[in-house]
């Protein structure tokens, strides 16, 4: 625990810290002024897009609520990745960079508690960022739009609480994904000693994976890639909720989670320390 509270307050002194929680907690509220000062109609002027999201921008005048999950739909699949791309790889890369790595090294504690203590507080760091990014949704559109009961996708009407719990549920989801990406970058991390191309490597290769689930082509590797789990947040915002694909998520998510933080693992544990 020492470790990971010094990695943390470590985290904490950082100005990046705070410029990438600072862009999320003030999105909810430009989505929110873009809404109330917009002259277009129910659906914001987005026509064309998925079902799901002219369901969910078209109520947000109507149901402070629906910014918490427009917030949360439009930061899913690039700048929460991007964000938690750039806190895995400054664990290993970020301390080789600054020169720093082998003075920690010297320290009395064991590589791999390092590692792990470093990859915790990265997850730690996303998690703070989503909490922020729902709260902030939470307030600007409670205070603008106000809160009501919600209709879910599946028709049914449920009251302010509940929506929350589903909310908060939809928010957990995409946090256990976002860890996929924190788990590829830490393992980009120790193959370099640049951050900058540990952030590059693990969010090319999530844009890679993402850009292959627009060609049926490509079909047969769906089930192998976390990106294509990424939009299974929105099955909590049905009654009943389908556990059946959040479930196959969930273990996705673990595989890719487990796999790259052991490989890792397994090469911090033989990396030559040079700076």
């Amino acid at each position: 625990m020492s470790s990971i509270r010094r990695e943390f307050v470590k985290t904490l002194f950082q100005k990046r810290t705070y410029i990438g929680w600072a862009g999320l907690f003030v999105i909810p509220f430009l989505v929110m002024l873009a809404f109330r000062f917009s002259s277009a109609g129910p659906g914001g002027g987005r026509p064309g897009q998925a079902d799901v999201g002219e369901l969910i921008f078209s109520q947000i005048r109507s149901n402070g609520i629906y910014l918490i999950v427009a917030a949360l739909m439009a930061m899913a699949t690039f700048f929460l990745p991007l964000l938690s791309s750039m806190s895995g790889s400054y664990t290993v890369a970020g301390e080789a960079e600054n020169g720093t790595l082998r003075t920690m090294l010297m320290q009395p504690i064991r590589r791999g508690t390092f590692l792990m203590s470093k990859w915790f507080v990265a997850n730690l760091y996303v998690a703070i960022g989503l909490l922020i990014l729902g709260v902030a949704a939470l307030i600007a559109g409670g205070a603008v739009f106000g809160l009501g009961s919600v209709k879910l996708f599946t028709g049914q009407s449920v009251g302010v609480w509940h929506a929350l719990g589903l909310t908060a549920g939809s928010y957990a989801f995409v946090f256990v994904g976002m860890m996929c990406v924190v788990s590829l970058a830490v393992l980009f991390s120790t193959f370099t000693n640049s951050s900058l191309t540990a952030v590059a490597g693990a969010l090319v290769l999530v844009i890679i994976m993402e850009a292959l689930q627009a060609f049926t082509v490509f079909d047969f590797l769906q089930p192998y890639l976390f990106t294509s789990k990424f939009s299974v947040w929105t099955n909590f915002l049905s009654s009943p909720v389908e556990w059946g694909p959040v479930i196959k998520a969930v273990i996705n998510y673990a595989v890719w989670i487990v796999g790259t933080t052991a490989v890792g693992y397994w090469r911090f544990s033989r990396k030559d320390i040079l700076s």
